[in-house]
């Protein structure tokens, strides 16, 4: 602990740099992490937000969501043998303001449950993002669609689909508007096994999620980025002390011959790494948690604290992982021929 406290003193600028370098990285892959959370909140709130259970869709739609149809005799088999389950349909669409403008928005609609919101035929429930867009309770909507209007009944909070503000309507309304019959998908919620129901297929609520192409894309752009920088670091850690061991073959010698064991030195070289992470992943994650709280409102930008943790965990782990393949010259080395070489 004193040899690595001394040599991080007498090579203050060399363990700076690399303590920036990993702020930096860790730091931009906080602010990553929060977008990619915050735009798959914006994306998909309104299943994410959903307790754990299972999606049913017609095996013939190719899952996707929007053309599925479920047949109303095995949608009525399934809600009468599993409990709190509710069937449901999503459809992007429009509504008009009382200026006339139009509003894109995410019909949903359901059989009447506590899991989604239930309204009146004639009624409307909004994402409450639609109050920065002027509307207000009891103001009347209209569609082209539907021959009567929507009358905002309140808002809710965080429900997205698709970067669209949630619409919630009766199912009446949703028919009318979209001249269906059948509803698109079945959600039972629970966390026992899912029982198999003939001519539909089963989806877990992230099995569900990934079959939405907008979502699965975005994310996966988002998470290899991610992936990509926590390499990164793990290279740099592994370069830096790889370049300073080979630097110090003399010192190491020297350590070895008066008797110091080959474990002290890798306790070393562990301690200078585990103490540069923790001051570089501190003060990232202090800025990105502050940037969370001062974030625009209409940005999509959303860490948690286990997030943060998760993160910093595994960029513990990478530079733990990267200093020891670096250290292994260190147990190689034969004091009588470092000694020779002398430290450079």
């Amino acid at each position: 602990m004193k040899l690595a406290w001394k040599e991080m003193k007498r090579n203050k600028i060399r363990f700076i740099i690399l303590g920036s370098i990993i702020f930096l990285i860790s730091f931009l892959t906080f602010i990553i992490s929060g977008l990619a959370n915050g735009l798959s909140q914006d994306n998909a709130a309104l299943i994410k937000d959903l307790p754990p259970g299972y999606f049913y869709m017609n095996e013939e739609a190719d899952e996707t969501y929007n053309l599925s149809r479920i047949d109303s005799s095995i949608q009525d088999k399934v809600l009468n043998e599993q409990k709190d389950a509710t069937a449901l349909s999503i459809q992007m669409g429009f509504l008009h303001d009382k200026n006339d403008k139009q509003q894109s928005v995410a019909f949903v609609t359901s059989t009447e449950s506590t899991i989604f919101e239930y309204v009146k035929r004639g009624e409307v429930l909004l994402d409450r993002s639609m109050k920065e867009k002027g509307i207000e309770i009891g103001d009347v909507l209209t569609n082209n669609q539907l021959e009567g209007e929507l009358i905002v009944k309140g808002f809710v909070g965080d429900k997205k689909f698709s970067h669209a503000p949630v619409a919630f309507i009766h199912k009446d309304d949703y028919k009318e508007m979209y001249r269906v019959e059948e509803m698109q998908l079945v959600f039972v919620p629970g966390t026992n096994e899912a029982t198999v129901v003939e001519g539909l297929q089963i989806f877990t609520k992230k099995q569900f999620l990934n079959s939405i192409p907008s979502y699965k894309a975005e994310q996966m752009s988002l998470n290899m980025i991610i992936s990509f920088l926590i390499v990164i670091s793990g290279m740099l850690f592994a370069i830096f002390f790889y370049m300073m061991n080979v630097q110090k073959i003399g010192l190491y010698g020297i350590l070895k011959a008066i008797g110091l064991k080959t474990t002290a030195l890798f306790r070393m070289m562990w301690t200078q790494m585990v103490t540069i992470t923790l001051i570089a992943l501190c003060l990232a994650a202090s800025l990105s948690q502050g940037f969370n709280m001062l974030a625009p409102e209409g940005m999509p930008f959303h860490l948690t604290i286990e997030t943060t943790f998760q993160l910093s965990f595994v960029f513990l782990l990478i530079g733990f992982m990267g200093a020891t393949l670096s250290g292994i010259q260190i147990k190689k080395v034969e004091p009588l021929q470092a000694i020779q070489q002398g430290e450079v």
